[in-house]
């Protein structure tokens, strides 16, 4: 019987469902935490930046992702390791993690072009000009209500245009 091995493809699409649980609309594929993924025979190695040091959520977030790796068929053996080099950034999150954010009420970090979008720039500090675009009407007169938002990695804000308070990836 010929054995089989799991291929990096499928372990990619075993990541992509494996959402970040403090903000289940996204994976972390699309968030942009995994940093490498190494098929070696039937082993499996994924290596993991979190989006800040003190994450919370590490510890789920690597259970999750052995669990789904390791029901990839071939996949004996996984392990989880975390990088903090490179260290996260918000312009790792991907186009469609942004979209996702975005359609889960969640501003996508404001990059330094003053975009939301897939475009390059240098991050800003949330708390500078150039507050994010409301994702609930797209207005551009929002502004920044509270720094600390309910987790690290988010601020407050609010839409001068449909009145709606709102969170907002902060830039890294």
């Amino acid at each position: 019987m010929t054995q089989v091995l799991p291929e990096a493809a499928a372990v990619w699409a075993a990541l992509a469902a494996v959402k970040d649980p403090e903000i289940p609309a996204v994976s972390v594929v699309e968030m942009g935490m995994v940093h490498r993924v190494e098929v070696a025979g039937d082993q499996v190695r994924v290596q993991v930046t979190p989006t800040f040091v003190g994450c919370p959520a590490l510890a789920l977030i690597s259970r999750r992702i052995r669990e789904q790796v390791a029901a990839v068929p071939g996949v004996a053996a996984v392990a989880v390791e975390v990088v903090f080099d490179p260290p996260w950034s918000s312009d790792r999150i991907t186009p469609s993690g942004r979209a996702r954010l975005q359609a889960y009420g969640i501003a996508p970090p404001v990059r330094a072009c003053g975009c939301s979008g897939g475009g390059g720039g240098s991050p800003i500090p949330a708390a500078l000009p150039g507050a994010p675009p409301c994702p609930f009407c797209g207005s551009a007169d929002t502004q920044l209500e509270n720094i600390f938002g309910p987790t690290a990695c988010r601020s407050l804000y609010y839409c001068n245009g449909c009145r709606n308070p709102f969170e907002a990836m902060k830039a890294v």
